[in-house]
Formats: structure tokens, C-alpha cells, sequence
């Protein structure tokens, strides 16, 4: 029987999955770009607690569901080098999740944001 890493090596783990992640892959990057930029117009635009609480739980989404998109290709890459279907189907339908999941986050962006940048504007 294998003896089980203490706690905090786990986290140690974990937040070095992350790092890793954003310092190699340019999808998270851009990610965690538009979550920055959200933040700031949050603030600007002085959104609700709820909207708030919506936009953070989409951040959680689609930077999780890029965390496992990232860990999808390593597994399929690790696998085969070779052109297969079954790889290709598992690292689209990865890629799918992420981009499926940013789309409806831009949706529910503009249906935050944008009547507020009108209300500027009127």
C-alpha cells in the first residue's frame, strides 16, 4: 500500500499544475487576461454582488475547464505522437468545453455590461 503525500503537498501540486499552465499555455493567458479586464470594468462600472458572484463563477469555469483542456492533450500526447481519431476526438472535445464555456461567458458578459456601458452613454 502507498503511503499518501501530506495535505500540503497536494496543494503544492496543484498550484504548481497551475503555474506550469499559465506559463506554457497561451489560451490560459488570454484567459486570465479577459477575467483582468472584466475585474477592472466590474469595479468601473460598479456591478452588484450577484453580478459579481456570476462573474467569478465564470472565471472558475472556463480557467478550470482550460486546466483540464491542458491536462486532456498532455494525457493523449503522452499516449501517441501519431495521428489517431480517438486522440483527435479527445483533445477537440477538450477544446470544445473551453471554447463552449468562454462563448456563453461572453454572452452573459454583455448582457451584464453592456447596459451599463449604454447607460454612460444616454
Amino acid at each position: 500500500m502507498r503511503k499518501r503525500s501530506p495535505l500540503y503537498r497536494s496543494f503544492g501540486y496543484a498550484f504548481a499544475g497551475i503555474f506550469n499552465t499559465i506559463r506554457t499555455e497561451r489560451n490560459i493567458k488570454i484567459h486570465l487576461l479577459a477575467a483582468a479586464l472584466v475585474t477592472l470594468f466590474g469595479v468601473l462600472l460598479r456591478i452588484s454582488v450577484t453580478e459579481w458572484f456570476i462573474c467569478l463563477l465564470l472565471f472558475a469555469l472556463v480557467i478550470s475547464l482550460e486546466l483540464v483542456n491542458t491536462s486532456v492533450e498532455a494525457c493523449v500526447d503522452l499516449v501517441t505522437l501519431e495521428k489517431q481519431p480517438l486522440a483527435k476526438k479527445a483533445k477537440d472535445a477538450a477544446a470544445g468545453a473551453v471554447l463552449f464555456a468562454a462563448i456563453i461567458a461572453a454572452i452573459i458578459g454583455c448582457v451584464i455590461f453592456l447596459p451599463k456601458l449604454a447607460a454612460l452613454f444616454v
